[in-house]
């Protein structure tokens, strides 16, 4: 890492950060400062939302999707292309919520089943969040320590996790969705660049026909079976993974808290569809580039991954980019880190003041009040994603981490939402009992498979399960305990 690189990621950091801090001056309201005051054009709502999802945490876990997966994890991408295509050409479910006028999935809830409802779902919400949330700050601390070639050292890692945190809950605490839309919106520009760079660069270290051949050389030797496994993702992973990944990618667009605010955000419910349409194409490279490069690392240091997978691709990134360029790939990474852990932690934080700490006081807060109490939420989660990135230990990939983390909510989530907004007989009570349901999702977390003793490493098989055992009991909850009377 030369001085000029450094020089480049510290002025663009530096202009970041200003801007963060500027865009203050623009929140007069808690609706200002949770989903912007719904004034976002369609551009700016489709930048934002890749701008959420395609974070350091995505670039690196996809990185290391790759590696393991290799040209077979390119299905992820697709699944989550042909999902969010599928939602923008329908509009399904996604218009209902914006032409509801919600600032939430769990005010949907209260609207459509009571605030006991809302209440419960916040708290599965935020709890699968945040736990979701948990490694975001460790894994970009890993990048920062491999990219710059600083010691493998715990005691540094701590620092890096440090200093990134204070600088995030700085920025975050200013200026809300304003400040989140804005620099999402030069992240992505910033990121797209270097993006190009990595691939360019890539293709001219490797050569594009030995991406293939050097591939199957190393894993394949010779056998077809093995060079199948390179491709194709049902060789690999089987059926029960790839469906999982279906989910997810429904999931991602649909009913996660991060990417439902974009559409909340948008100025009409006529944009919806056109926002998740051209979002489509976005999810499908926030998959495809990062595992195309976790790939090109495995061929370059020629498989030997040493159990490092995590930061094999930054070390490859800063041993094949030119001065300048490596300083431009790394700015952009940093700030898709800032970005992503802003974006979460404004919409864990503003979930709880909205939908859990205003219905339990039973009386309307003013809006100075209730950014004041989401700032102090966020300092609070701060602290938590600290401490949990020191001491949580697990072997399970990124991936899969984040994908039973967040089945903690969305698993009956799904249920009560579809169900809710396109079945009348879904009742309150089907809800609870799917929300509950859902939490049971929380068993494939590796501590807790370990401490119990469950012998199930697939994470697909918990997930699906879960699900279908939280549409089962919504739907007979629904039939056997319907409500009295439902509020339009």
């Amino acid at each position: 890492m030369s001085y000029i690189d450094i020089i480049i990621i510290a002025l663009y950091l530096s202009i970041i950060f200003f801007i963060g801090i500027l865009s203050r001056k623009y929140v007069s309201s808690f609706s200002d400062f949770m989903i912007a005051n719904r004034s976002v054009s369609l551009s700016l709502g489709v930048v934002t939302m890749l701008g959420t999802e395609l974070g350091l945490i995505t670039v690196m876990y996809n990185a290391q999707t790759g590696i393991n997966g290799l040209f077979s994890s390119f299905h992820i991408g697709f699944a989550a292309f042909i999902v969010t295509l599928f939602i923008g050409l329908t509009g399904f479910v996604v218009v209902r919520l914006r032409e509801m006028k919600v600032k939430s999935i769990p005010e949907y809830y209260n609207i459509r089943f009571g605030a006991k409802t809302r209440i419960l779902g916040a708290i599965l919400l935020c709890l699968g969040g945040i736990l979701n949330m948990g490694l975001f700050l460790k894994v970009g601390a890993i990048f920062i320590q491999t990219i710059f070639g600083l010691n493998n050292d715990d005691n540094l890692l701590v620092i890096i996790m440090f200093i990134l945190i204070v600088l995030v809950l700085i920025y975050t605490i200013s200026g809300g969705m304003i400040s989140v839309i804005v620099t999402d919106y030069i992240q992505f520009v910033i990121l797209s660049i270097g993006f190009i760079f990595c691939i360019f660069f890539s293709i001219k270290t490797l050569g594009w026909n030995s991406l293939f051949t050097d591939l199957e050389i190393l894993v394949g030797k010779g056998e077809n079976n093995q060079i199948q496994k390179i491709y194709n993702p049902l060789s690999r992973m089987g059926g029960f993974y790839i469906s999982w990944q279906v989910v997810l990618g429904f999931v991602s667009a649909v009913i996660w808290p991060t990417s439902i605010t974009r559409v909340l955000s948008i100025k009409s419910s006529d944009l919806v569809k056109k926002q998740y349409i051209w979002s489509s194409f976005s999810f499908l490279i926030r998959f495809l580039i990062p595992c195309f490069l976790g790939i090109c690392a495995f061929i370059y240091f020629d498989g030997n991954t040493n159990n490092q997978t995590l930061s094999l691709m930054p070390k490859y990134l800063n041993e094949i980019l030119p001065v300048g360029v490596l300083g431009i790939v790394v700015a952009g990474m940093l700030a898709a880190f800032m970005s992503t852990h802003d974006s979460y932690l404004l919409c864990w934080s503003t979930i709880i003041t909205n939908d859990i700490i205003e219905p339990l006081s039973k009386k309307e807060l003013t809006s100075d009040f209730k950014i004041y109490i989401t700032r102090f939420i966020i300092i609070i989660l701060g602290v938590y994603i600290f401490y949990w990135g020191m001491f949580y230990e697990g072997s399970d990939a990124i991936w899969d981490y984040l994908g039973i983390t967040g089945a903690i909510y969305f698993t009956g989530a799904i249920s009560v939402v579809v169900l809710g907004l396109y079945w009348d007989k879904a009742s309150s009570t089907g809800a609870i009992l799917s929300l509950l349901a859902g939490l049971s999702s929380i068993v494939g977390l590796e501590p807790i498979r370990n401490y119990l003793g469950i012998n199930i490493n697939n994470p697909a098989i918990i997930g699906l399960s879960t699900l279908c055992f939280s549409f089962l009991l919504m739907i007979v909850g629904s039939l056997i305990f319907p409500d009295k009377q439902r509020n339009n």
